[in-house]
């Protein structure tokens, strides 16, 4: 079944969630179902996904003791279990995968051998806003000590992802870590000082000083970090390759390696690193891609 619906947040274009339920019988068929005309798959099974959104893909499966495995873009895809004879996986598509035809590959491993199915899903181009800015020069401009510093900071950030859980942590749906008004719009392609820079790889949201800001859901402390773009932050391990970041922190509330809660307070509202006002830079990173951090919390997961 592939369904498709625009995120519950007012400041961002029509953005769509994939829902794909691959029927197994014995040969595989598949079955689509759409639930919306908007993004209507064509005769051949093809789904249509925007860069920065997610695939929730459920698979059934005929044997308790089978695995089911994914790759799309090269980038490997867990599945866990999802109910009774069932497993589920989440296919992230990167905000800058490139626009055309790509494979998701799905393979399911019982005592009987491995089963693979080949599903076809055509990536589509996102209409990013530009977002002109205007910092001081030494935050832009950066001399060979801060750039040595600010390569080191990214690279301990990417290996912060490497952990994949092999069971989901969280618990029902995600929320929405702060109220605010969003002022850095995800994917929007930056200018800064007259330079164009990296897009925007977050949801930037504005709230006075202090705001509490809380889990999204349960999840572990993989990383507190304070770094020089970023200021002092949290990195959540939600399980399966999943990942949430809350950035520009005026305080860390939680230590590396503790458990939190969905809801529970894990900072407060800074500007912190390089920021022109209090703010909270939301990101996720989702095995090896970077997803519009609203699309997750319009994900199909009951409570």
């Amino acid at each position: 079944m592939i369904s498709a619906s625009p995120p519950p947040h007012p400041s961002t274009s029509w953005k769509f969630l994939f829902v794909v339920c691959l029927l197994l019988a014995s040969i595989f068929p598949i079955q689509i179902v759409p639930s919306a005309e908007r993004n209507r798959p064509g005769a051949n099974g093809q789904i249509n996904g925007k860069q920065g959104q997610v695939l929730w893909v459920n698979v059934p499966i005929s044997q308790p003791q089978a695995k089911v495995s994914g790759v799309f873009l090269k980038r490997k895809i867990p599945f866990f279990p999802n109910g009774d004879n069932q497993y589920a996986g989440m296919v992230g598509i990167d905000m800058e995968d490139p626009p055309g035809m790509q494979e998701l590959s799905i393979t399911v491993h019982s005592d009987s051998g491995s089963d693979h199915l080949s599903y076809s899903v055509l990536i589509i181009k996102e209409d990013y806003t530009v977002q002109r800015l205007t910092l001081p020069k030494n935050t832009v401009d950066l001399d060979a000590k801060t750039l040595k510093r600010v390569q080191q900071e990214k690279k301990e950030l990417t290996e912060a992802f490497h952990h994949i859980g092999a069971h989901p942590l969280w618990d029902g749906p995600f929320l929405e870590p702060v109220n605010g008004r969003v002022t850095g719009v995800f994917g929007s392609r930056r200018v800064i000082n007259g330079q164009p820079r990296n897009p925007h790889s977050g949801e930037d949201i504005a709230a006075p000083k202090g705001t509490p800001v809380q889990a999204i859901n349960k999840g572990i402390v993989v990383k507190t970090v304070d770094h020089f773009f970023s200021g002092k932050g949290v990195v959540l391990d939600h399980g399966v390759g999943l990942f949430s970041m809350y950035f520009h922190l005026s305080e860390i509330d939680v230590t590396t390696g503790q458990t939190i809660q969905k809801g529970e307070a894990l900072g407060k509202v800074g500007a912190t690193g390089r920021a022109t006002g209090p703010h909270l830079h939301w990101g996720i990173h989702l095995n090896g891609s970077r997803i519009n951090p609203y699309a997750l919390t319009a994900l199909p997961i009951s409570n």
